[in-house]
């Protein structure tokens, strides 16, 4: 009886042996109909991978820094005296012309001087009127019409001065531009230095930036120069460099340029960040997608889509990088033209691993459009 059962038990787990044989050649027979083979050509089961083409590629050789916007005139206007504000002849944001009065300030005591210095100029126009009919006549010396003649200029003179004091009371702009934001109102009492608005000429804007000494043999006024700022994205600005200075950072071996930029609608505001880029000159290097380069500390490397013993296979090719523009990097060394790279999801790749061309990223058809990209 127990012989019996032993003889079952061994025949079922034999049929189940065969069975599993089997289904498991089938399975690899199906696997080598559909990719040629495991690792073969095709990659039937080697990772799904994009492929991208190392091709030339036009590269601007160019100078990055960054600098300061700021307008091509800027002043605070300020009071010279302590007095209270009795007029506001301006609104916030106003463009305004140079001479253009701003604010008036009490000028009382100035007023009654104005009244009294003209008096004297009345009077003493009457007394030189009454000297010079009797010098006619030949009844006075010419002595006394010239102490008269004398004192009406000195009239006259005390009469502008008392003037212009009054006229420092109106506060003018001193050239053309907008006005900021301001707090004061009729009423308000100003001390000297205190800021009574802001005042920029920004229809072109200034931008200060460093440059390396090296670069002034090939720098100089009139050099164009293209500019971004963060709150306007990828918008290009253009302009041209001004003026170079004369002298050279002793700390940092650099030199100051300034840059002016045309600023229609007044966009670029003073005190904006601005990325400048001086262009000198453009080369044709090997270049491959972005997402196709890898950075590991200070290097980085590619996946080299290559033919191994098992088929197409990812190799690591360490590279050497330079400059990034338009979505492609240079590459200085380790690729050569033509090269087939892995064009995404380099993190999910193992060295010298299976991989099947024409997975996400859209397999030869995409590599084609990346490689006329490139050119």
């Amino acid at each position: 009886m127990f012989k019996r059962h032993f003889f079952l038990i061994a025949a079922a787990a034999l049929l189940g042996l065969m069975i599993v044989a089997l289904v498991l050649r089938m399975a690899f027979a199906e696997d080598e109909k559909a990719g040629g083979g495991r690792g073969g050509p095709g990659g039937g089961r080697g990772q799904a991978v994009s492929e991208a083409v190392a091709a030339p590629r036009e590269f601007s050789d160019q100078i990055r820094v960054l600098g300061v916007a700021r307008g091509r005139r800027s002043v605070n206007i300020t009071s010279s005296t302590s007095e209270l504000i009795t007029r506001v002849m301006f609104s916030d944001g106003q463009r305004v012309a140079a001479g253009a009065p701003l604010v008036q300030l009490q000028a009382r005591e100035e007023d009654a001087n104005i009244a009294d210095a003209r008096a004297q100029v009345a009077r003493a126009q009457t007394m030189y009127d009454r000297y010079k009919t009797l010098n006619d006549r030949g009844f006075a010396s010419a002595a006394m019409l010239e102490q008269y003649e004398t004192e009406l200029e000195s009239a006259r003179a005390s009469l502008a001065a008392a003037q212009a004091r009054a006229g420092d009371r109106t506060i003018r702009a001193p050239f053309a531009g907008v006005l900021g934001l301001s707090t004061v109102t009729a009423g308000t009492l100003v001390n000297p230095g205190a800021v009574i608005a802001t005042l920029d000429d920004i229809d072109v804007v200034r931008v200060d930036f460093p440059i390396p000494e090296r670069y002034l043999s090939v720098l100089r006024p009139g050099v164009p120069i293209t500019a971004t700022i963060d709150a306007y994205g990828d918008e290009v600005f253009n302009g041209r460099i001004a003026l170079i200075d004369t002298r050279v950072n002793e700390a940092t071996r650099s030199v100051t340029a300034r840059a002016e930029i045309p600023n229609p609608g007044a966009r670029i505001r003073p005190g904006m960040a601005v990325r400048v880029a001086v262009q000198q000159g453009v080369r044709q290097s090997i270049a491959v997608p972005e997402a196709a380069v890898q950075y590991e500390g200070e290097g980085a490397f590619v996946y080299r889509i290559a033919n191994g013993e098992r088929g197409t296979v990812a190799q690591r090719v360490e590279v050497e990088t330079g400059a990034v523009e338009g979505g492609f990097v240079e590459i200085l060394t380790g690729l050569s033209n033509g090269d087939r790279v892995v064009g995404s999801g380099l993190n999910r790749i193992q060295p010298n691993a299976p991989v099947r061309v024409g997975g996400a990223g859209g397999g030869r058809n995409g590599a084609r459009s990346q490689q006329g990209a490139a050119r």
